[in-house]
């Protein structure tokens, strides 16, 4: 398959897809690997992983570069993915030391657990963060004895294919941790139903992640899904306007708006509302949209020519555009920085993921209608609450229905917290100490101690 550049529409690469029987052996070979890798040390386990790490922060700058040539990140964005990629193998690398049982009171013995490797891991990557969420799933996998087969997108294989070189080059065994390219209906939906791959890993669409689910139903396989969102960003009106409007871009409109984290509406509170607008106009059009390459650049280009069609039939020359920032002509699939009013709720501009950089802005009256339109989704990722009152804050917060929320902030993702999400946001849970609990089965051991 050829790697296309979304930038310049260049082919950058051709990679070879695997086939069934490749899927096949490639699981055959993580299962008569999982042995040796389970009663590896776990200061030795640790060590690998450390080394991994190392590796990774030697090669951050290459791996930045094949990122922007094949996915069209930013370089600043690729920088800091290559990055994140390291400090989750450094998080994780202190995991096999740490996988601590418990030791509980029971009469007439001693009662502990372990926890327990899971087998095979399958891990299914979507192409708009295909280092970080790489890693996400393969850093905890590899730290709690798992072995683990990575299928990256069809469309952004080649940061993966470096990681597992540099696995490699760090000492852990080419069989325990396998990148394996290849379609999803052949190498994921393998995942899905080999009886040896004990757990799926899989981030993307909401409408695969049902299917996955349910073909992972009829082996009660183990499964973590990182689905769509339609997250909100709430601007109350006690909000620090100038820089509620000043960050709003930045939210959304980061990697193109290919984020599930987006905060693709924008609530603001109705006395504030035409001022938040006249904020957030200059502020949209001063992102700067161009060569992912060049330092200063803050948005590239959609991923494909596909999903550029998909994202402009959401914005039909009737749409109600407020503002629109910049974007160059010429190849390259990209769009520019949209900002939409829709009068109906209803519209899909308000209800539906489109996953490219257009953004609803919607009032709304008091404390409970904004709750009330954040929670009228069915995902439940992400979201922003922007206000001065701390109470309020807290409130809000415990009220709308996500998995990670930032007051006064746009962050959603950090390694040493758990990142998923609510309702059909997903399953599960990734990233902090959470991760290792879902890559480990509890093992309960009672020794008797009567005569």
């Amino acid at each position: 398959m050829d790697v296309i550049n979304p930038a310049t529409e260049e082919v950058v690469g051709t990679v070879e897809l695997a086939s069934l029987e490749e899927t096949d052996a490639a699981i055959a070979r993580a299962q008569a690997a999982l042995p040796s890798w389970r009663a590896v040390a776990p200061g030795d386990r640790a060590r690998l992983l450390r080394r991994f790490a190392e590796a990774v922060d030697a090669d951050v700058e290459h791996l930045a570069r094949l990122e922007v040539a094949n996915s069209g990140h930013t370089i600043g964005n690729a920088r800091w993915e290559a990055g994140n990629v390291r400090d989750v193998l450094h998080f994780y690398a202190a995991a096999p030391e740490r996988l601590h049982g418990k030791q509980i009171p029971v009469p007439g013995g001693v009662n502990v657990t372990f926890h327990e490797p899971l087998g095979v891991v399958g891990i299914i990557v979507p192409w708009n963060f295909p280092m970080p969420i790489a890693a996400w799933g393969f850093a905890p996998a590899l730290a709690a004895g798992n072995t683990v087969v990575l299928k990256p997108a069809e469309l952004t294989p080649l940061t993966a294919l470096r990681l597992a070189q540099l696995a490699r080059e760090a000492g852990i065994p080419e069989d325990v941790f396998q990148v394996l390219p290849g379609r999803g209906a052949v190498v994921g939906q393998r995942f899905v139903t080999h009886p040896a791959v004990r757990k799926v890993v899989f981030t993307g669409s909401t409408a695969v992640g049902k299917q996955i689910m349910a073909g992972c139903a009829e082996q009660v396989k183990r499964v973590t899904l990182e689905l769509g969102g339609k997250s909100a960003n709430i601007v109350f009106a006690d909000a620090d306007l100038e820089k509620a409007a000043a960050t709003a871009p930045y939210g959304v409109f980061d990697n193109a708006g290919q984020d599930c984290c987006a905060r693709s509406r924008i609530l603001v509170q109705a006395p504030v509302y035409d001022r938040f607008m006249e904020l957030l106009e200059p502020a949209v059009k001063g992102v700067v949209v161009g060569d992912p390459g060049a330092e200063g650049t803050e948005m590239g280009p959609l991923i494909s020519r596909q999903h550029k069609e998909r994202v402009t039939s959401y914005v039909l020359p009737d749409a109600p555009v407020a503002f629109r920032g910049s974007a160059p002509d010429g190849p390259g699939f990209w769009f520019p920085p949209t900002v939409v009013t829709p009068t109906s709720l209803t519209d899909p501009l308000v209800t539906e993921e489109i996953f490219g950089p257009v953004v609803a802005v919607v009032p709304f009256t008091d404390e409970a209608d904004a709750i009330r339109l954040a929670n009228d989704t069915e995902y439940g990722l992400s979201g922003s609450i922007w206000t001065s009152d701390v109470g309020r804050a807290f409130r809000v917060s415990r009220a709308v229905e996500a998995g990670n929320l930032s007051v006064n902030s746009h962050s959603s993702v950090r390694y040493w917290t758990p990142f998923g999400g609510f309702k059909q946001s997903g399953l599960g849970r990734e990233l902090g100490p959470d991760a290792l609990d879902a890559f480990t089965e509890v093992k309960n051991v009672f020794l008797s101690t009567e005569v």
